[in-house]
């Protein structure tokens, strides 16, 4: 052997027809079955491999790879294995000069099919496997680097390579999430072919550049999706964290791309399947949260909300075909559930690995999806339509509570802009109690940024607000401005919500959550003021019962206002507050314990039907409140000023006009209506003259009026605040001097405790209308 060395490195020409003959005397042996010539010839020619990398070493190549070929041909396993052993020696060479015409089609075929080897002796076919696993890894390095080489990477190749490796997985039980670059194996792991498996794969998915992604990843789909391996998803989830954990991480993307299209491919698939391709979408998005989703994030979570509407389709009809049988309904309805609940995880998953600025892109996003009555997507009439709209509320309601529970935003403004907060609180006003129930769990996770929504979860009335060990930071410039700005629309729609006969304990928890994380997150003094008008008019419409609530909406609402009283007194340390409030609990718990949450917000509840004969001392005094806090520098006046809701249009996704215009044409109406502009102005007497005087002077009256509204406008825009309320306080005079002589006439019904006055005039009446809803003359609008 060392003669042969010294003869084939001093004559490199001759090297060819040493291989050549080696060769056919090596494929004559094969034949006679002399097996230790064979060993011979295949040590003659490695050894010679090894030592001669020559420029002339391709033609010797050839002759080599033709016995390894005749090698792995071979029935025997023994044969098999010298041939793949010396295949790996010789892919681990780096040449010198590239071959253009070599080709390994052979190779990889002969060592996919040995990666499924099925022989009896079970020692003899693992020996087969493994030998197959690193025929394909010597393939893979061989021709991975040169770009003149066969393409590993075409498809034709990708489906017999990756199938292979993960045909040899499948055993695998499912272990601890791995890391991208596991530890060195022992000596016992690197006999099993799993492992093996593992290790070709990731490096053949480490070696995979931008454009191979596609080709690698879709032979795993169609496999998983070959040996129904979705449903178990044990298998699928454990192939998908090697692929996110082996690729490079700025290809993360591609991988979540393919999943998605996979998702669409199987909509008409099982539930289960469908739901095994989410859970592993879920996995492969938190592996990916150190690179990015990808460019097309929006569209990630309109394939998942398409994928959610059709399952509801799916689960009402019965069937994936609507003209289909009806017959498999109840098991497809528990699945579909199983499904949708699926995907709202996976959605939570991709938000909490987006930027803040994209979470709320994609919070926004959602809500658009969601049919509301008053927006402009078609609500589906009839029975059937319901169902659908309401599930799908339902579903991209839990899908949105699961984005904002991972939502951390300092500033509310940016958190919830007004197109996304209007349309949250249209939803806050359905007659669906869990919508209701949705809306104000994704309202409170916003509010709550310091965690303290735990702590509120059971209503009731502590003595001592520290044992809460409450997180509180002094309300910040934004907070401030956000409550300017929507303030007053959170009040009304709380408001409106206590109104709600359908409401359960649960509402009246997040309810009450949702006032005192208002009050620690986002209050400062006038906002306060606020809340406790706000807590006092839910508490006289428990009182006088407008709306024929039970005894239980009742009891509750009076029950909610004690605790959030009694904890707001606590948090501004205000004495005299604080002992009125206390004083207010006792007296309940003496004559009236049904009155507070203790009695109330209990499995159950023991409550009284005697609420409209409640003596006064049993209520919290709106004039009582505003004396003590008034004296503490709060403003009394506002306090003392009963909470009515805003007048507004329910519609809020109408195109409505801006402030500035709404004040002018109200500042119009009244300065029409006013007397001084009577006096100012005698009635003209018409003639034909004054007819055609209009005509002419048209277009110059026209333009007086702009410029008078525009005047208009830029008072209101610029004129200091004390010059506009000045103003708007002699018309508010002159309505109320109106009102009172309306008043004088009518009967006045007994003082209410909240020190307002009721809705109905003379003798309370259930049936009485509203005040928002009167329609008042053109006198009385202001």
């Amino acid at each position: 052997m060392e003669k042969l060395t010294f003869y084939a490195l001093s004559a490199p020409e001759k090297l060819d027809r040493i291989g050549a003959y080696l060769s056919e005397r090596l494929i004559r042996d094969v034949s006679r079955h002399r097996y230790g010539y064979v060993c011979i010839a295949m040590e003659a020619l490695d050894q010679l491999l090894m030592a001669c990398h020559c420029q002339s070493i391709n033609l010797f190549v050839e002759s080599f790879l033709k016995m390894v070929a005749k090698l792995l041909e071979s029935e025997k396993p023994n044969l098999q294995i010298l041939g793949t052993n010396s295949f790996v020696k010789f892919a681990n060479i780096e040449e010198d000069t590239p071959s253009y015409h070599r080709s390994y089609d052979f190779f990889v075929s002969r060592f996919s099919e040995m990666c499924h080897s099925s022989h009896e002796d079970l020692d003899i076919r693992t020996k087969i496997r493994m030998s197959g696993i690193k025929g394909l890894q010597g393939v893979v390095r061989k021709t991975v680097n040169d770009e003149l080489q066969a393409n590993i990477w075409d498809p034709q190749h990708m489906d017999k390579i990756v199938p292979s490796l993960l045909f040899n997985l499948q055993h695998v039980e499912e272990t601890e999430s791995r890391s991208p670059s596991p530890l060195q194996a022992t000596e016992k792991e690197k006999e099993s072919p799993t492992e093996l498996a593992e290790r070709c794969l990731r490096e053949l998915l480490g070696r995979a550049a931008y454009g191979n992604i596609k080709n690698a990843i879709k032979p795993v789909l169609i496999h998983l999706d070959n040996h129904s391996l979705w449903e178990p998803k044990i298998f699928a989830t454990c192939c998908f964290r090697i692929i996110m954990y082996s690729i490079q991480p700025q290809h993360s993307h591609l991988v979540i791309q393919q999943l998605l299209g996979h998702l669409d491919a199987n909509s008409k698939s099982a539930a289960t399947v469908r739901a095994g391709i989410v859970e592993v979408l879920s996995e492969a998005a938190v592996i990916a949260a150190s690179g990015s989703v990808g460019p097309t994030v929006l569209e990630v979570f309109n394939t998942l909300l398409r994928q959610l509407r059709l399952s509801i389709d799916y689960a009402l009809t019965g069937s994936y075909d609507c003209a289909a049988g009806v017959s498999t309904k109840i098991i497809k309805e528990h699945e579909e559930r199983m499904f949708q609940e699926a995907v709202i995880k996976t959605i939570g998953s991709f938000a909490s690995t987006l930027p803040t600025y994209q979470q709320s892109e994609v919070m926004v996003f959602i809500m658009n999806k969601v049919p509301l009555p008053s927006s402009q997507q078609s609500i589906e009439a009839g029975k059937a339509g319901e169902n659908r709209n309401r599930l799908t509320q339902i579903m991209l309601l839990k899908s949105l509570l699961q984005v904002s529970m991972g939502f951390q935003c300092s500033n509310m403004l940016t958190a919830l802009p007004s197109a996304f907060l209007d349309r949250l609180l249209s939803a806050a006003l359905m007659e669906d109690a869990e919508i209701r129930l949705f809306v104000l769990e994704i309202l409170i996770s916003f509010i709550d940024r310091h965690g303290n929504r735990q702590k509120f979860s059971t209503i009731s009335t502590i003595s001592d607000i520290s044992v809460l060990k409450l997180k509180v930071d002094k309300c910040s410039r934004q907070d401030t401005v956000f409550m300017k700005k929507h303030g007053q629309q959170l009040y009304r729609h709380i408001y409106l919500i206590c109104k709600e006969e359908s409401n359960v304990q649960a509402h009246y928890e997040a309810l009450y959550s949702m006032l005192m994380l208002i009050s620690i997150e986002l209050a400062n003094e006038e906002v306060v003021v606020d809340l406790i008008r706000l807590v006092l008019a839910v508490q006289e419409i428990a009182q006088i019962n407008e709306d024929n609530l039970t005894a239980y909406n009742r009891c509750a609402l009076f029950a909610l206002g004690a605790a959030y009283l009694n904890l707001i007194s606590q948090l501004t340390t205000v004495p005299t507050f604080c002992q009125h409030i206390h004083e207010v609990i006792q007296m309940r718990q003496k004559e009236a314990p049904y009155l507070l949450p203790e009695d109330v917000f209990v499995e159950r509840p023991r409550l009284s039907k005697s609420l409209d004969r409640l003596g006064p001392e049993v209520f919290f005094w709106q004039s009582k409140i505003s004396e003590v806090l008034g004296g503490s520098g709060y403003n009394s006046d506002r306090l003392s000023t009963p909470y009515i809701p805003q007048l507004t249009d329910e519609d809020r996704l109408s195109k409505r006009k801006s402030i500035g215009e709404t004040i002018s044409l109200q500042v119009e109406v009244e300065s029409r209506n006013s007397p001084e502009r009577e006096q100012r102005a005698p009635a003209e007497e018409i003639t034909y003259e004054t007819l055609k005087k209009a005509i002419v002077d048209s277009v110059a009256v026209e333009e007086q009026e702009r410029e008078r509204r525009r005047q208009v406008v830029e008072k209101f825009q610029k004129a200091p605040f004390e010059e506009i309320a000045a103003h708007c306080g002699a018309r508010a005079t002159l309505l109320q001097s109106k009102l009172n002589q309306i008043f004088e006439i009518t009967i006045r019904p007994p003082p209410s405790p909240s020190g307002t006055i009721t809705a109905a005039y003379g003798q309370p009446q259930n049936h009485s209308i509203p005040v928002y809803e009167m329609k008042f003359p053109d006198l009385c609008v202001y």
